[in-house]
């Protein structure tokens, strides 16, 4: 079976319009992908800060098992350099509050290298009083 010139002609404008769309279609889908992976991460961090306080705050807390349940909260979504300061760095029976302060970089946890995050960081903290404070 011969196929007419016009039907050949319809074949390359289908290419072309297919090499046109694609780097688009292909922009929006990996675009999508990183800004739900940073909302992920800005959750999981507001998540990761109220766990730790929690375990902070009761009675006989050390500062360790904060430490332990922040990252435990962060290493769920496989979050790399996280930074984290536990303030104070020894809780005992007189400390009235319990600070956790996470700084996460968004270059080393994107999937793909771009120009949204770069440089960029999520900072959470969160302050809780302890449970029997005065």
């Amino acid at each position: 079976m011969k196929r007419s010139p016009k039907h050949q002609i319809r074949r390359g404008t289908t290419a072309v319009e297919f090499a046109i769309v694609a780097p688009l279609l292909f922009l929006f889908f990996f675009a999508a992908m990183e800004f739900v992976r940073v909302a992920m991460i800005r959750h999981t961090a507001d998540n990761a800060v109220y766990e730790g306080c929690r375990a902070g705050i009761v009675p006989g807390a050390t500062a360790g098992e904060v430490r332990d349940e922040t990252l435990r909260v962060m290493n769920s979504l496989g979050v790399n350099n996280v930074g984290l300061t536990v303030t104070p760095a020894t809780i005992d029976r007189t400390t009235d509050e319990v600070t956790v302060r996470l700084e996460i970089p968004l270059d080393s946890n994107s999937f793909v290298p771009n120009k949204f995050v770069a440089g960029r960081s999520i900072i959470r903290e969160l302050t809780l009083r302890r449970e029997g404070s005065r």
